[in-house]
């Protein structure tokens, strides 16, 4: 534990990694402490084993109080519900766990079963909605491809995956993977294809979450005033109203949130009522309530508040794995790419935290992760990534708050390097289509086609550092 303290009076006298938007840019003159940048202040952490993300910020752990409700939130998270428990009638996952294993991603069933997984599991959640924007009635905005004994799944997806090839200037292949969804076995009506939109996404990584919620949000709003034309980047603001206030949103792939949707996530993923959600998310479903729920009551809610809040202390109480192996020659020269390739201008390196820290959905105050330097590699805002690259795009036509289909929040990269190590894959992007940081890197279109421009334009050493110096976050 002193280790960390030590290493948060270095990165309060300046000798933590900035951000630089400089061409030259030199990070040989950076000074960074006995070999690891502090990711997130007081909640750094090192750790580079299988827990990395699911390990207690050092603020937790020295405070018994504080352990205590991180534990309690952390057994809820990880423990699975029954129907008996909450579970269902029809989810998703069976706990927050179930998708996030240690608190990462769980290997996406796309992947391992080629759709909907077996035995009661999906990692993924499938959005659907009619081409003119507006949600089926028999099924809302979350199609549950899961069930509770004794009723029936909303329905079942599947992927098939074509392939497109691609070559480096240097003569280096690549290929790209597009994904084609197609569901089957609605339980109330079959929805034309030419009807419907669906769009996918597995997990995201639990890294940061406390320091994500106690950003400064003038910061962010800031980072939207500013414009690079040259390269064709601006990024905007997904503004949110929950609770009946309007907010800067920052959680999920769009930003559509403004708190970690904890309450959501057990309505809507796992089908638990609780008091923000406290109706059955089948209610008005026609074969749900007509058909295979006769005879089940469900007459008080699933999990209280007090629960709830336990699991939003947890995901705030995490640490964030400190930087690896930033002395290293490869790694530095990724660094100088990462610059270079101007990924650092939607990807930002350094911010900061609010002065009174964060806030549950309780009320209760972490004031722990107040006035943090920060980094997160992310700016937190929308920028459009495109509608076609070789014939294949990263437009779900799926809207969310303010975010059009084409528009996705910057991914924080901070623990991105730790994925393989936590979770045992590299599938990234919002439905995991690419396969390692490459091919992510390959994706970005719109905003994000200058940077793919300068990378395809690197030697195979430029690039392969590049992706040395992200596996090092």
């Amino acid at each position: 534990m002193k280790f960390i303290r030590i290493f948060s009076l270095l990165m309060a006298c300046g000798m933590a990694l900035t951000s630089c938007e400089d061409d030259g840019y030199d990070v040989t003159d950076m000074e960074v402490p006995d070999g690891y940048a502090l990711s997130a202040g007081t909640s750094t952490i090192f750790m580079n084993s299988s827990y990395a993300y699911d390990s207690p910020a050092d603020w937790v752990a020295d405070i018994s109080a504080n352990q205590i409700r991180f534990t309690r939130g952390d057994r809820l998270y990880d423990d699975a519900l029954s129907s008996s428990t909450g579970l269902g009638p029809v989810y998703a996952g069976y706990s927050c766990g179930s998708c996030h294993r240690n608190a990462g991603r769980t290997q996406p069933s796309l992947w391992t079963d080629g759709g909907s997984g077996a035995y009661g599991f999906s990692s993924m959640l499938v959005y659907i909605c009619r081409k003119n924007g507006a949600l089926f009635q028999n099924y809302g905005r979350v199609l549950h491809d899961q069930s509770i004994y004794g009723v029936t799944a909303e329905g079942k997806l599947s992927v098939q995956w074509h392939y497109e090839q691609g070559t480096f200037p240097d003569g280096e292949t690549y290929e790209l993977c597009r994904p084609e969804y197609t569901i089957t076995d609605w339980y109330a009506d079959s929805i034309a294809p030419e009807d419907l939109f669906c769009t996918v996404r597995i997990p995201l990584r639990h890294v940061g979450m406390g320091q994500m919620m106690a950003i400064d949000r003038d910061e962010i709003v800031a980072l939207a005033a500013k414009s690079y034309p040259e390269y064709g980047i601006s990024g905007r603001v997904n503004y949110v109203t929950e609770r009946g206030v309007t907010q800067v949103g920052l959680s999920g792939n769009k930003a559509q949130h403004a708190d970690l949707t904890v309450e959501l996530g057990f309505s809507s993923d796992m089908g638990a009522t609780n008091s923000r959600y406290p109706e059955e998310i089948c209610e008005g479903q026609i074969q749900m309530n007509e058909g295979s729920m006769m005879g089940l009551t469900y007459d008080q809610l699933d999990v209280s508040t007090e629960d709830m809040e336990n699991v939003d202390y947890y995901l705030h109480g995490l640490g964030v794995p400190a930087r690896r192996d930033v002395n290293n020659d490869s790694v530095k020269l990724g660094e100088q790419m990462f610059y270079q390739a101007k990924c650092h201008l939607c990807h930002t390196v350094t911010l900061h935290t609010q002065t009174r820290g964060a806030t549950l959905l309780n009320g209760t105050e972490l004031p722990w992760l107040g006035g943090q330097t920060i980094h997160p590699y992310s700016d937190f805002l929308l920028h459009d990534m495109g509608s076609e690259i070789m014939g294949v795009g990263l437009n779900d036509n799926y809207v969310s708050g303010m975010a059009r289909g084409n528009e996705w929040r910057t991914t924080p990269l901070w623990g991105i390097g730790l994925q393989e190590k936590v979770n045992g894959h590299t599938y990234f992007l919002h439905d995991g289509r690419a396969r390692n940081l490459t091919e992510a890197i390959l994706w970005h279109g719109g905003e994000g086609q200058a940077s793919r421009s300068l990378f395809m334009k690197m030697t195979k050493g430029q690039r392969a550092a590049l992706i040395k110096f992200l596996e090092s976050l």
